[in-house]
């Protein structure tokens, strides 16, 4: 039977792993942004869209070089949000 520490339990390895996956594409967009902006505003540029494409490529590019390890961490949630399934029923 699951009771209520059982739920804040899985709560809260669910929003740690959110956490942990999406943390390093929003720290490189965060990162990116920043750059652009400054850049900006050094050469006085008010391009709106100049921050989109850089943005978009580097988040591929992390997406391309993190993306086995973000995969491998939601996979390792699941598994073990499988294997303890039966001690919830």
């Amino acid at each position: 039977m699951i009771t209520d520490a059982d739920i804040l339990d899985i709560a809260r390895d669910m929003i740690f792993t959110v956490i942990k996956c999406s943390m390093p594409l929003l720290l490189v967009s965060l990162i990116v942004g920043l750059v652009i902006s400054i850049f900006q505003t050094i050469t006085s540029i008010q391009e709106q869209t100049l921050t989109f494409v850089p943005k978009l490529l580097a988040i591929f590019l992390a997406l391309l070089l993190l993306g086995g390890w973000i995969m491998g961490s939601c996979v390792e949630f699941l598994e073990e949000m499988c294997n303890s399934f039966a001690r919830y029923v």
